[in-house]
């Protein structure tokens, strides 16, 4: 785990802090009990260090990449309802226990048979959020959402939930932001991901992962190279510094089906700077706290204020290039 000290704010009168925890952790497919299990662990760890917010990642509770391959009645016996399923009960439950809010993802069984990759933010007064992933391709019978989710955490600060790829379209996190948000989860399942793109990702050898504890230099060299970390940087950043927020980046890490998620979990301030990540090839935690206080002078805070709506019509306006997002992800 690395740490980098942020540079001195200007005078502010926000004293707000917050303690936020981001996870990277290797999901068992269809294993709800053995990946709670997990979670559990990490939220009881999480209580120790005295954090206000813990942060799983995408598809965490369910498993992610097998989804694709599943049968209607295989995916129908997998997805839960959100709010009254067992999960989210679980998940409340926990939340209250230990003074905690959790995010963390599943799929939803919505009404009418229809199905999405969702993220439930549970919190310790009993309420939960939930956010649709947007720009979903997991399945054909899984759908994407409508609607933007930012809401107000019970320790005063205001947050947006973008899952994985709804981060990659950038004007996702400028609405977000425009709404108010002040910290941006983005749980994702990421790295090492199939492409016929050779300056995006790739796969990794599964025998790497398989070997780390013997050579763990050599999982390490590309989680951090272009397949994991690098690909992170030439973009990650600047969606917390252009929109002046904080950004929890939580992922999977390990075996997820047939590709290897390269974890790479991270904090990063509004000026996106990191303020902690992982750097190991397993499961782990890494916490920093959030000062309220780097919000108010933040760049991408000030350039909003630049902003001149009028000129940006053709952001609403379809141009004929759009795709269906299954089409947009596997031609990749």
């Amino acid at each position: 785990m690395k740490m980098a000290d942020p540079a001195s704010h200007e005078q502010s009168t926000d004293q707000r802090v917050l303690r936020v925890a981001t996870v990277q952790m290797e999901s068992k497919a269809g294993d709800k009990a053995a990946n709670f299990a997990k979670m559990e662990s990490f939220v009881e760890e999480a209580a120790r260090q005295a954090v206000k917010l813990i942060v799983f990642p995408e598809a965490c509770i369910s498993g992610y990449w097998f989804i694709r391959n599943l049968t209607p009645k295989a995916l129908g016996e997998l997805a839960e309802p959100i709010f009254n399923g067992e999960s989210t009960q679980r998940l409340i439950g926990l939340s209250k226990k230990y003074g905690i809010s959790i995010g963390a993802g599943l799929i939803e069984a919505g009404e009418n048979g229809v199905f999405y990759n969702s993220y439930v933010v549970a919190m310790p007064n009993g309420e939960a959020r939930c956010h649709r992933k947007l720009h979903a391709f997991e399945h054909r019978l899984i759908k994407s959402g409508s609607e933007y989710t930012v809401f107000d955490l019970p320790d005063g600060f205001r947050v947006g939930v973008l899952i994985c790829y709804d981060n990659n379209v950038t004007e996702n996190s400028r609405i977000a932001a425009l709404m108010g948000a002040e910290i941006l989860l983005s749980p994702h399942q990421t790295g090492g991901v199939r492409t016929n793109d050779p300056n995006l990702m790739g796969l990794i050898d599964r025998h790497l992962w398989d070997n780390r504890h013997n050579d763990a230099q050599a999982i390490e060299n590309e989680f951090a190279g272009e397949k994991g970390r690098g690909w992170l940087m030439r973009w990650l950043p600047s969606r917390a510094h252009d929109n002046g927020v904080f950004l929890v980046f939580a992922n999977g890490v390990g075996v997820d089906d047939d590709e290897i998620r390269t974890g790479n979990a991270m904090i990063l301030d509004p000026y996106g700077r990191i303020l902690v990540e992982i750097t190991k090839a397993d499961d782990g935690m890494a916490v920093a706290d959030i000062e309220g206080a780097l919000l108010e002078h933040a760049t991408g805070r000030r350039w909003i204020t630049a902003r001149r709506p009028e000129l940006y019509g053709l952001l609403t306006t379809r141009t004929g290039l759009e795709r269906d997002m299954h089409e947009v992800k596997f031609g990749e």
